[in-house]
């Protein structure tokens, strides 16, 4: 696999559907354009943030593919089945499914919440299930793949975010439960970053990460990008959850 630069179209997925949740803000957005960038036309999933979305919708459209903004709440599995009818309803295919849409809730161990817990199972392990569940019918028809968004804290256990170590744990799991479900039509891969900085995260995040990171450096969005684009093109891979952590997790 050859990784271009941004602004250089690949076409390694010319004529393929993907969808993004989360896609009109950060990361999301970052991974809806490099789709695009390789060639895809791609569906722009948001909750509420509409005047986002739109903006990456344009950006995509001004590389010369197709994009579209769908709201759902991710929350509500009828909003799921929703949104993939439009899918199909749309292009009548899906290649792609990037299920990067999450919850990074802090939680203090001793006042932790039943409304944080909901917030971080429902978000980060229920509905990328259900929209694994409501994309497969497309993507077997494609072979197509499936990328669910882990990270460290469920591999290593943040004590200041327990629920949320537990959500991505289940991410995990998920991973390899869906993979050997759908398999051989459909391929079910995780990525798992460590600490991901963009302008504007406060800067006690990268100094964290530079004290304990062996690369002695924060990720960026663009190689999240290239993990993700990687694991899209990996055909002999399934049911891995690939660390981009710069060695934080040794």
């Amino acid at each position: 696999m050859v990784v271009l630069p941004s602004g250089h179209m690949s076409g390694q997925l010319s004529n393929q559907v993907a969808l993004v949740t989360g896609a009109g803000k950060r990361i999301g957005r970052v991974l809806a354009l490099r789709l695009a960038r390789e060639g895809a036309d791609v569906v722009v999933h948001y909750r509420s943030s509409r005047p986002e979305a739109d903006d990456v919708v344009i950006a995509i459209e001004a590389l010369g593919r197709q994009a579209v903004a769908l709201p759902a709440d991710l929350t509500r599995v009828s909003e799921i089945q929703r949104l993939f009818e439009q899918v199909k309803d749309r292009f009548g295919r899906l290649d792609v499914l990037v299920n990067s849409a999450a919850s990074f809730v802090s939680t203090d161990f001793g006042s932790t919440t039943e409304a944080q817990w909901a917030e971080s199972l429902d978000t980060n392990v229920r509905s990328p299930f259900f929209c694994s569940q409501a994309a497969a019918p497309l993507l077997k028809q494609s072979k197509g793949v499936i990328v669910n968004f882990a990270d460290t804290g469920g591999l290593v256990g943040w004590p200041g975010y327990i629920p949320h170590s537990i959500s991505k744990a289940g991410v995990v799991m998920l991973t390899k439960s869906l993979a050997k479900k759908l398999a051989p039509g459909v391929r079910v891969n995780a990525i798992a970053p460590g600490t991901i900085t963009m302008q504007g995260d406060p800067p006690e995040w990268e100094r964290d990460f530079v004290r304990d990171a062996p690369l002695k450096r924060t990720g960026t969005p663009d190689e999240v990008a290239d993990a993700v684009v990687f694991l899209i093109h990996a055909k002999f891979m399934t049911g891995h959850v690939l660390v981009l952590d710069g060695g934080r997790t040794l």
